[in-house]
């Protein structure tokens, strides 16, 4: 589908905020799906970018960080441009119709993106931890704060929020005996394989956004699989990107 590419920012060196003008795709999009844009026509592969909002039924939002050749290309798009993009794709997460307590959103880096139209969905404002390297990579606080009960901010460094892993804040909440009926997260392997371990460990179930390099995007190649505790293997693609936590082998 031909989508007009309506707004475009940086929201740091090298990160970059579009916004396209594509209704039918806005109306169909779920928290946790994902586009497959071409980036700078056929010399390059499709890019699979995560969902990161629609807007009143007539815009989706994307943020990408620019990797090597074919983002570098998308980058330099500028706005009333063309982008070919599919979507929406993929299996998103669940939104529950109440919740019996609270609902925990983690993510780390670019994996924050996806959670913020979860964030607006979901039928209570939930507890959101955020991770980032440092200060200087922190994006999107304040827009978390508008659809959160309340917002926790980790870094590396301590430059900003609690110094160390975004992790350490879920198992501390749960320590102090907060009840939480659902987690959901996105983010580096390590860091997902934490908070599923941690929910499996305190019985809360969790839902995890996996990312696999992928190739046609529509569960045709079976390039972009990821292993089951089961031993299966599943595409992430058309199978997810949104898989139970418990179900995912981490280490396979």
């Amino acid at each position: 589908m031909l989508c007009k590419l309506a707004f475009k920012s940086e929201l740091r060196q090298g990160l970059y905020n579009f916004i396209i003008d594509c209704p039918e795709m806005a109306k169909a999009a779920k928290p946790g799906q994902f586009v497959h844009v071409l980036c700078g026509g056929s010399a390059y592969l499709r890019r699979p970018i995560s969902i990161c909002d629609a807007v009143n039924d007539r815009f989706v939002r994307f943020i990408f960080e620019v990797r090597g050749k074919g983002t570098a290309e998308l980058a330099k798009a500028q706005p009333e441009q063309l982008l070919d993009v599919l979507g929406p794709l993929g299996n998103g997460f669940e939104v529950p119709e109440e919740l019996s307590g609270e609902a925990v959103l983690i993510g780390g880096g670019i994996g924050i993106f996806p959670l913020l139209m979860l964030a607006k969905k979901l039928p209570q404002k939930p507890l959101v931890m955020l991770g980032f390297r440092d200060k200087q990579s922190a994006v999107m606080i304040r827009e978390f704060s508008n659809a959160a009960k309340e917002v926790f901010v980790a870094s590396d460094d301590g430059s900003i929020g609690h110094k160390g892993f975004v992790t350490d804040m879920l198992k501390s909440k749960i320590a102090s005996g907060a009840k939480i009926d659902k987690i959901y997260t996105c983010g580096p392997v390590p860091m997902m394989k934490i908070v599923a371990d941690t929910a499996k460990e305190n019985n809360i179930e969790c839902m995890v956004s996996m990312e696999e390099r992928m190739g046609c995007g529509v569960g045709a190649c079976v390039t972009c699989t990821c292993t089951m505790t089961d031993g299966s293997r599943r595409r992430v693609c058309k199978d997810g990107p949104v898989f139970n936590g418990a179900e995912v082998d981490f280490d396979g």
